[in-house]
């Protein structure tokens, strides 16, 4: 009898497989999310909020109260169960787009606010479900559909560094970190902290986790394992950026 795979408790089983492209990096960010969950023993208080965009497959992932927000509107959502149930653990899920893009203001001003939430944004630097456009962070002489030349900084600007920009912006009990998912371990544990942050009521806590898209990145297997652990971090460095003891001297490696 073939072994049955090991899933997450907080996932649920009867929507699995999950509905991303295969090597999407999205189901293993919301595997280390669902074992976080699991393991600090939440489940039944934490509210799981997704963004449009690729995003939104995550709307039955869990066996968590769900809801699936306007585009780029999670954080407000978020924010506003939070202050109206101050008891739950609400997380924030969306994608670079949903974060950068429509949804930046919103993700400006709860971190300004240090609203008590959990944000997680997965970055694979591209607008994944509407066809490959050009991201926020989309890297230099990268092709996309809307900059089949490469993309240029001189034109368009540099990729948006997120945690760095969010950690400029809070206050004292923020937890702001970059992950990736080549290293899932890592990544889990940044995910932990940033949910026990708001456990503590200590601040806003902020993960971005470097991810894949080789549908839209038009890569093989091992074209975009390269993409994702050489040329990504070089742009993005991986690390925490902010604790509640204060800043981080540059991205931390943990």
């Amino acid at each position: 009898m073939a072994a049955q795979p090991v899933m997450p408790k907080s996932w649920r089983v009867e929507t699995k497989p999950h509905k991303f492209c295969p090597g999407c990096g999205h189901g293993l960010v919301l595997k280390a999310l669902g074992e976080a969950v699991d393991e600090l023993g939440i489940q039944e208080r934490t509210v799981f909020g997704c963004d449009i965009g690729c995003s939104l497959l995550a709307w039955d992932f869990f066996n968590l109260d769900s809801v699936q927000t306007h585009h780029g509107r999670t954080t407000p959502v978020m924010t506003g169960i939070k202050r109206a149930r101050p008891e739950l653990i609400c997380v924030a899920y969306m994608g670079d787009g949903g974060g950068y893009a429509i949804g930046s203001q919103h993700l400006v001003n709860a971190a300004a606010r240090n609203e008590k939430i959990t944000v997680l944004l997965a970055n694979n630097t591209v607008y994944a479900m509407t066809g490959g456009q050009m991201a926020p962070t989309t890297m230099p002489g990268q092709k996309t559909e809307t900059s089949p030349y490469g993309r240029d900084p001189l034109k368009t600007g540099y990729p948006m560094q997120g945690p760095e920009m969010v950690a400029a912006i809070t206050r004292e009990g923020a937890y702001v970190s970059r992950g990736t998912v080549t290293n899932m371990r890592q990544l889990k544990s940044m995910i932990k902290k940033a949910l026990q942050n708001q456990l503590e009521g200590k601040g806003f806590s902020f993960v971005e986790a470097l991810s894949t898209c080789p549908t839209n990145w038009r890569t093989n297997a091992e074209e975009t394992w390269k993409y994702l652990m050489v040329d990504m971090p070089s742009h993005f460095k991986v690390g925490e950026i902010k604790t509640p003891a204060g800043d981080v001297e540059g991205a931390v490696s943990v």
